[in-house]
């Protein structure tokens, strides 16, 4: 129920309200230790975090004149960020949020690039169209989330790649864990990244205090930022406690 009013009607709402700030990511961000120090624009240089966790991922494998299919794709900042650093062929980003696909299609204007409004777990592309599909801390929102995994699978080409980041409770992870086993498709890599999450959500704390204020409507202005503020600490927390834990993956198309 709350994925569906989340996927419906919340990220719209978060549409309106953070493509007037030029709000280009929604994920809780990436940093290593050492940092990771990844050349950036100074353009990017404000999303550094968030663009990080997008490099990590998608650099897993080469995707350098390959074309790659991003599920989820919000704001489309990791789509720009990957496109204008790593040069695939092509990069499609698809979303279900069609306001996020039209903001999308006026903000991000490269080569190559393009934006499609749809559902994760009913791709609109044929069989075999990618040679790598990315998806970035959007999968929690599915509701069947091994529907999702077989279109995946179905519209990689034969040794194409799935580059995922996401995360689960400790409730669920025997089930997601159960539930990626039985996709087609062999994992090359995982690991948890709560530490790298955690680190990327300290060093951007102010990022996070001022987009709950900034989204919260007025008429309940109060209720919401305490409750938005206690939502991210409360990742936060059990991102430290691993009561939530955050994976990064690795498959090829078996």
């Amino acid at each position: 129920m709350y994925e569906y009013f989340y996927q419906k009607f919340l990220y719209r709402y978060l549409t309106r309200r953070l493509a007037a700030d030029d709000v280009l990511f929604i994920n809780y961000g990436y940093e290593e230790d050492p940092p990771m120090g990844v050349p950036l624009s100074p353009s990017d240089e404000p999303n550094r975090f968030f663009i990080q966790l997008y490099h990590r991922t998608a650099t897993q494998v080469e995707i350098n004149d390959k074309q790659v299919l991003e599920v989820g794709c919000g704001h489309g900042g990791g789509a720009s960020y990957l496109m204008r650093s790593l040069h695939p062929a092509s990069y499609t980003g698809l979303d279900l949020n069609s306001a996020g696909i039209a903001f999308c299609r006026v903000r991000h204007n490269l080569a190559g690039l393009e934006f499609v409004q749809g559902d994760a777990e009913n791709l609109p592309f044929p069989d075999q169209s990618f040679d790598a599909v990315i998806n970035i801390e959007s999968s929690h929102l599915y509701t069947q989330f091994p529907r999702f995994l077989a279109e995946v699978t179905r519209v990689l080409r034969p040794e194409g790649h799935f580059l995922y980041a996401d995360f689960r409770y400790t409730y669920a992870i025997a089930a997601w864990e159960a539930q990626l086993a039985d996709a087609p498709m062999r994992m090359l890599s995982q690991r948890v990244i709560n530490s790298e999450v955690v680190r990327a959500m300290e060093k951007n704390a102010q990022w996070w205090v001022a987009l709950i204020d900034n989204v919260a409507p007025a008429f309940a202005r109060s209720f919401a930022v305490v409750r938005g503020h206690r939502l991210v600490w409360g990742t936060y927390q059990d991102l430290q406690s691993r009561g939530l834990e955050y994976r990064m993956y690795c498959f090829a198309k078996a």
